[in-house]
């Protein structure tokens, strides 16, 4: 490449940076994934290493973010708030203790590192003066931040006066503050259900939160901050170890990881990245990568700094979670209720661990508020075992040639009419069972593990048989001839009486199992169990007045409609006694009230993974019993069920001193109150 040609791909790095820079720092309004960013970063240094002479001080690489708010009083950082450098492999991170210890000399060797999760949130400066809080900033652009102090004073997380006595007459404390999976979840349902805009993820929630300028609107957001360190002190002394610093901030009432550890040596770092990597998902929190940091303090002043970072800290990323791809086309699924859902069909792209080429669009009104058209590069997100899902367009790369995605007037399947009732997002198949899709979904789940667990009857299977007219329902499956079975295509005889037994022993269920698999809308397991334990009997269930239902846990209005819609229909309760005149049954339960079962006001949490029983059919023996399962430990618990791989459920639980029993222990607890697995 020339001189000319190198000079100025470096000039549009470095637009295109400050433009990032200030969508995320400045707008809260992202429109790349990190990923792509880091990407650009890394080639800007690259061009800036082979030629320094190039650098200027407004470089991208050589400042933090970019300028706070005008509408914000702007506070000066007495200590700079500076970013850590990204090691993006094995390889990088052995570099970094390379750089360390020729620095330091070998002596010191194997070098201690804490290991801290690194959230994903919003970087914060806590200023107390004898113990009171008197300051809030953002880092800003690192050297000034903006003055925030009346929203994080609305923070429960953050101590206005800080405990004890032994604190320094000016303490500066660093951490992040961000915005727990549920909290979020449950604030985009609220926005959602008003009509209004819901955040892109996590760590926009919390910005957006902080830059309010009402600080009682901040006060109705779930946000949360831990801390990682300290900038200015005065007055006092600190330990000499990082780790130990944050455990004398945790003394002074601040929150700080419980994942944070200190390990021996680079190979301990790699080892704790692949523990954590592990436990990621499971996390009440997003993060995005592991923060190393030299843990004795006069070797990170040895160290010292580069002109954006400390040499003695790196951050080890993990996959990106986000990456950008082109939406080729737009797919329409019928589900089982015939709820019509937009599945976006993508140029093939790594993410999250796995190579994704669909995603989910949800609903009409998503697409149009992503204002995405058929062309568009578009921003996927894929977490865990999440579905991928599109959170947003990069509008600037638009083609001329995007075209709209345009809404099914007919059902793609049957096509029958559609319908969008005034109060759903959903558009809805109104061919019933007319229509093979609905056919094919409600098969499959009757089907299935938590329903009437039927082995062998997998999705292509199911696909064929209502191709082929062999069922129409699912009381169909139990007059399925052997015959009509080794037809089939890739179904030998073996296979056919391995299913046919299948089929057979799945007609000895419960009446739990047995409503879930009717797929009545909105009606999953937990109310499926709350409906049987409360009527006991299936005559007395259908029989049941609409102000009958709404007297059982976990039944609202609509719920209790859906019910009566299903009870009332012809077809429906033809399907349901065509299934027990085929020989489905179930145990007699014996009704006790509610507030009488042994468990009645308790709540639990089932965590890690379970051998004997699975997770689910843990959370359904404990409901049998009364207990309300919770998907998360607070105050309020009664006891947690641990398995191993339990995270941060387990430790939180260990905190609060909540009673915690292994699966062993639950077992026995189960027999002793009657109930089997």
């Amino acid at each position: 490449m020339t001189s000319e040609a190198l000079r100025a791909e470096l000039e549009q790095l470095r637009t295109q940076l400050h433009d990032w820079n200030h969508r995320y720092y400045v707008l809260d309004d992202p429109s790349v994934p990190d990923v792509e960013y880091d990407r650009c970063l890394r080639r800007l240094q690259e061009i800036e290493a082979d030629q320094p002479d190039w650098i200027t001080p407004d470089s991208p690489s050589q400042r933090v973010g970019d300028k706070p708010l005008d509408h914000f009083s702007q506070v000066a950082h007495e200590v700079p708030m500076l970013s850590l450098d990204n090691a993006f492999d094995a390889d990088e991170l052995i570099d970094f203790e390379r750089r360390c210890l020729d620095r330091l000399g070998q002596d010191v060797a194997p070098l201690k590192y804490s290991c801290e999760p690194k959230l994903d949130g919003i970087a914060v400066s806590l200023l107390y003066r004898d113990g009171l809080l008197v300051r809030g900033a953002t880092r800003g652009d690192g050297r000034t931040g903006e003055d925030i102090t009346l929203n994080v004073r609305t923070i429960g997380s953050i101590p206005l006066r800080l405990l004890g006595e032994d604190y320094p007459a000016v303490l500066e404390v660093r951490g992040e503050i961000y915005m727990p999976r549920a909290g979020f979840e449950q604030f985009n349902e609220r926005a959602r259900s008003k009509g209004e805009k819901p955040f892109v993820n996590p760590r926009n929630a919390a910005a957006g939160s902080l830059r309010q300028l009402d600080a009682r609107l901040t006060a109705t957001r779930p946000l949360e901050m831990c801390c990682y360190g300290v900038g200015l002190v005065e007055g006092g002394e600190l330990p000499d170890e990082h780790a130990a610093i944050l455990d004398r901030l945790g003394s002074w009432g601040l929150r700080t990881n419980a994942e944070t550890t200190v390990v021996e040596g680079i190979a301990a770092c790699e080892r704790y990245y692949d523990q954590l990597a592990l436990k990621r998902d499971g996390l009440a929190y997003d993060i995005d990568g592991i923060v190393y940091k030299v843990n004795r303090l006069d070797l990170q002043q040895k160290l010292g700094f580069v002109s954006r970072a400390p040499r003695w800290a790196i951050a080890r990323k993990f996959p990106a979670q986000e990456e950008m791809t082109t939406l080729v086309d737009v797919e329409f699924q019928v589900g089982r209720t015939g709820a019509i859902t937009p599945v976006a069909r993508l140029e093939p792209v790594f993410v999250g661990g796995v190579t994704v080429s669909n995603a989910t669009l949800h609903n009409q009104d998503e697409i149009e508020r992503l204002g995405a058209m058929v062309g568009d590069t578009v921003v996927i997100r894929r977490a865990g075992d999440v579905i991928p899902k599109v959170v947003s367009v990069v509008a600037d790369r638009r083609p001329v040639d995007a075209s709209e995605i345009v809404f099914p007037t007919a059902c793609p399947v049957c096509g029958s009419a559609v319908e969008r009732e005034q109060d759903e997002a959903v558009v809805r198949c109104m061919g019933g069972l007319v229509c093979a899709a609905q056919q094919k979904a409600a098969i499959r789940h009757f089907a299935s593990r938590r329903a009437m667990d039927v082995d062998g009857l997998g999705d292509k299977l199911v696909d064929q048989m209502v191709d082929e007219e062999l069922l129409e329902n699912v009381a169909g499956l139990y007059h399925l001839s052997r015959d009509q079975l080794v037809a089939l295509e890739r179904m030998g005889e073996k296979s056919a009486d391995k299913l046919l037994l299948a089929l057979e022993k799945s007609k000895e269920t419960t009446l739990p199992r047995f409503i879930f698999a009717l797929g009545i809308r909105e009606v999953g397991e937990a109310t499926a169990l709350s409906l049987a334990n409360h009527f006991g009997t299936w005559d007395a269930l259908v029989a049941a007045s609409e102000e009958a239902l709404l007297a059982v846990d976990d039944v609202g209005p609509v719920v209790a409609d859906h019910l009566r819609q299903f009870f009332d229909s012809q077809d429906s309760m033809a399907v349901a006694s065509a299934l027990m005149d085929a020989g489905v049954h179930w145990p007699v339960i014996e009704v006790v009230a509610a507030h009488d079962l042994p468990l009645a006001g308790q709540t639990w949490v089932v965590t890690g993974k379970l051998e004997a029983v699975g997770r689910n059919e843990a959370k359904n023996l404990l409901q049998s019993l009364g207990a309300k399962v919770a998907g998360s430990v607070s105050a309020k618990t009664h006891c947690v069920v641990a398995g191993p791989g339990a995270g941060s459920k387990l430790t939180k639980a260990t905190e609060l001193g909540i009673d915690v029993i292994d699966e062993d222990a639950f077992l026995t607890f189960l027999t002793g109150h009657g109930v089997a697995p």
